[in-house]
């Protein structure tokens, strides 16, 4: 009956980690003060710049900032499809 009503309501596991890794990442962007719009600008000069040198999977691009005492990093998981060997 619990996990009926956990798929009726949608409650998994799966989406609460969603929503927890949205919360994280919506305070780590406030404390770099850093506009969700202003992310997504850095996500698409990163896919513009990347693609003159190589292929990549844009749907499988990843760009987050991460935070851990008093700074912030800037991590990008880049699935790379094959290298462009001439320019």
């Amino acid at each position: 009956m619990l996990e009926w009503l956990s798929r009726l309501f949608g409650a998994t596991e799966q989406s609460k980690d969603k929503a927890k890794e949205r919360l994280r990442l919506v305070l780590v962007q406030d404390r770099a003060i850093l506009s969700p719009g202003l992310l997504d600008a850095l996500k698409e000069e990163m896919i513009n710049v990347l693609s003159k040198y190589m292929e990549i999977d844009e749907q499988g691009l990843e760009v987050n900032l991460d935070s851990s005492d008093d700074s912030v990093a800037l991590v990008a998981n880049i699935p790379v499809r094959k290298v462009k060997r001439k320019l």
